[in-house]
């Protein structure tokens, strides 16, 4: 069994899109545990439009915003499935997502968090990149990272049952980290599965086409990073693709002294004094 988590909150242009693209994409032996945060009319409308769909298995309202890390403890501690993943409302996966990644971990014992792959092939650099690959039985293949992003990605059971579910104060990034210390294999799985990330303006689906769309309703990561137009955000997209491709597989990197500086350098090279999503 396979569990996989939406968490809806207030863009329902993205909910009417994201949510059926699940649904339908899910085999058999895949559920969806659905989660809604706040009162967006609009936005519950087009959830509630799916209630009855065979894949929706779970459903939770939360007129308050709990953000991230409840709803994916939620489905953590509650789900059953050997995988657990989760696909956020801005996103299209993949419709071969989950028959590919499952194959890829049944294959190989030591894969903890594999996803898809959510920026566009224009900020894909092959040299980066091929410095990361690596292959592992079955004929699978993953461009090696330490975290990716939360969302289109699957995770083994095992793993959740070693670290158990996110910490106070601990982000999805943070707990990839914690699973690579303890020996898991994280990664992209590569030919990239692609990710359609609808908060990206360069996405055909995109709410945000002037500078005024994107200050009426600003991305988290977007107010974070000090993004107020809509270059900056592109800007900050190509960015953290860069990011990740650049990121470094020893894991001392990621600790102490050299983590800190890391982190220095990524907001200096920002120009803001906001830290950087990645």
């Amino acid at each position: 069994m396979i569990d996989i988590l939406m968490i809806t909150h207030n863009r329902p242009e993205y909910v009417r899109l994201a949510l059926p693209h699940l649904l339908e994409s899910c085999p058999p032996q895949a559920r969806v545990w659905l989660w809604h945060n706040g009162t967006d009319e609009e936005t519950l409308r087009a959830v509630l439009a799916h209630r009855d769909h065979p894949r929706l298995h779970r459903f939770h309202h939360s007129p308050v915003n709990t953000g991230l890390r409840t709803p994916t403890n939620w489905l953590w501690q509650e789900a059953t499935g050997a995988y657990l993943g989760k696909v956020d409302d801005d996103c299209l996966p993949d419709p071969a997502w989950l028959r590919v990644l499952p194959a890829a971990h049944a294959d190989n014992p030591r894969f903890g968090v594999i996803g898809c792959w959510r920026f566009p092939d224009s900020d894909v650099d092959p040299e980066l990149v091929a410095k990361k690959l690596a292959d592992y039985p079955g004929g699978h293949r993953l461009m090696r990272n330490h975290w990716i992003q939360g969302s289109g990605y699957l995770v083994k059971r095992e793993v959740l049952d070693q670290l158990g579910p996110l910490r106070p104060d601990e982000s999805f990034t943070g707990w990839c980290l914690r699973a690579a210390r303890a020996g898991w294999v994280n990664g992209w799985y590569h030919p990239f599965l692609h990710e359609e990330h609808m908060d990206d303006p360069r996405s055909p689906h995109t709410i945000y086409r002037t500078d005024a769309d994107l200050l009426a309703r600003l991305p988290l990561s977007a107010r974070n990073t000090g993004c107020r137009t809509v270059a900056d955000w592109t800007d900050q997209m190509r960015h953290a693709a860069l990011v990740v491709q650049r990121a470094p597989l020893d894991l001392r990197a990621y600790e102490g002294w050299r983590w800190r500086v890391r982190n220095i350098g990524r907001r200096i090279r920002l120009g803001i004094g906001a830290r950087a999503p990645w």
